[in-house]
């Protein structure tokens, strides 16, 4: 059996922080599956006519939250998607029963590389901080535990090459459907 029939048009949910690949391995996952690639911050700017540092900055961290559900609840509703979610989505428990129609996939990047990813990055507003490094690492302590709810859980390596990572999804993805019983997430290092 194929995995795309194995999957039978479940979404892939791609969670981590911010910097740890969902956007760009969710598009590779997206052709490789012949899946739709959907981007919840994408929509989210494109819902509401703003960017996200304009959403922070009129509305705060809480409004963002509340669009970002509404915009991921219409997401949920649609099949044979993968979707690149913002890396706070974790933190509403409301949005776990939308990520859970699906399979959620958590890309695990180290502190240090997601900092050199994100190095001068302008459109994130929570890391616009005289400490980076400290808030990223404080943003990871209150959303591991989130992050850990996940199907699958994808260590990544600074070195790694993001097709790699693709393969490697696509390699334990009928693993995780045969266990979908199992509450642990599996977890696939490099």
């Amino acid at each position: 059996m194929s995995l795309v029939t194995a999957l039978n048009g479940l979404d892939l949910f791609l969670v981590g922080l911010m910097g740890s690949g969902k956007t760009t391995i969710g598009k590779l996952l997206a052709e490789s599956l012949g899946y739709t690639y959907v981007d919840t911050d994408s929509l989210i700017e494109n819902v509401t006519g703003r960017s996200i540092p304009e959403i922070f900055a009129s509305d705060g961290e809480a409004g963002f939250r509340q669009i970002e559900t509404q915009v991921l609840e219409e997401v949920a509703s649609y099949r044979r998607l993968v979707v690149a979610t913002g890396g706070g989505i974790v933190i509403r428990p409301e949005n776990w029963s939308y990520l859970q129609q699906g399979l959620v996939i958590w890309l695990d990047v180290p502190i240090p590389e997601l900092l050199r990813r994100l190095e001068g990055d302008q459109n994130r507003p929570l890391l616009q901080t005289e400490a980076p490094a400290t808030t990223l690492q404080a943003l990871w302590e209150q959303r591991r535990d989130r992050y850990a709810q996940a199907d699958l859980r994808i260590a990544i390596e600074a070195s790694e090459d993001p097709e790699v990572t693709m393969q490697r999804i696509l390699e334990v993805i009928p693993s995780v459907l045969k266990n979908s019983a199992d509450s642990s997430p599996a977890e696939i290092e490099t």
